[in-house]
């Protein structure tokens, strides 16, 4: 299939990108104008464009492609809503040019706690995270809110704290919510999981929680 993927410079979209060349698959690659990006593939294109707050230069990218994974996010607290306001761009893009099928990434924190989570990290960590990454998270909740309301076949995998360990394809999943007593994952299988729940219908419309 082909794989148009946002956010192909960061630490998750690069993965998507090249466990998608690995697996066979054809990826079409959308990187900022003013972004270095040096993966170079006889099935891959890439798509340079100014921004990614804006439809129209989105639907080039979308040409031919079975489903969308985007990787958007911000890289810290100071960023602004980038999450939320490119994926409004990319779902405008993905209704004019009839793909379906999409794939972001969020994070643990916006899901259900386990109700067999730690009163620790019920009454303390969460609270803190949500606290000390307000602007973050209030951003990937309007990103969600937006790509539920959307009408695609979406999936939303939502990631605890993120390392940079290598892929090991082995990792827990919860669909519909939170991992319990998941507190790390690599970045490598995040994209991993990614790229699986595309062909997956048991994750249509629904968060999936990932964590080791």
């Amino acid at each position: 299939m082909r794989i148009t993927v946002f956010g192909a410079t960061g630490g998750i979209g690069g993965h998507v990108v090249r466990q998608a060349l690995d697996a066979g698959h054809k990826v079409t690659a959308v990187v900022r104008t003013s972004s270095t990006f040096e993966v170079e593939h006889p099935s891959l294109d890439v798509v340079r464009v100014p921004g990614l707050d804006a439809e129209e230069p989105l639907r080039e990218a979308m040409d031919g492609s079975t489903a969308v994974i985007s990787a958007v996010g911000a890289r810290g607290r100071k960023d602004g809503p980038v999450a939320s306001s490119s994926t409004r761009s990319i779902l405008a893009a993905m209704k004019a040019s009839g793909v379906r099928r999409f794939v972001a990434v969020s994070a643990a924190p916006l899901g259900p706690v386990p109700p067999d989570e730690s009163f620790l990290n019920r009454r303390v960590v969460y609270p803190m995270i949500n606290a000390f990454a307000a602007d973050v998270y209030a951003d990937l909740r309007l990103m969600e809110a937006e790509i539920m309301s959307s009408g695609l076949d979406w999936r939303i995998v939502r990631p605890p704290k993120l390392n940079n360990k290598r892929l090991t394809g082995h990792y827990r999943t919860f669909v519909g919510g939170t991992v319990p007593k998941g507190y790390l994952v690599s970045r490598a299988d995040v994209a991993h999981l990614m790229l699986a729940v595309i062909d997956d219908p048991a994750t249509v419309g629904q968060p999936v929680g990932v964590a080791y």
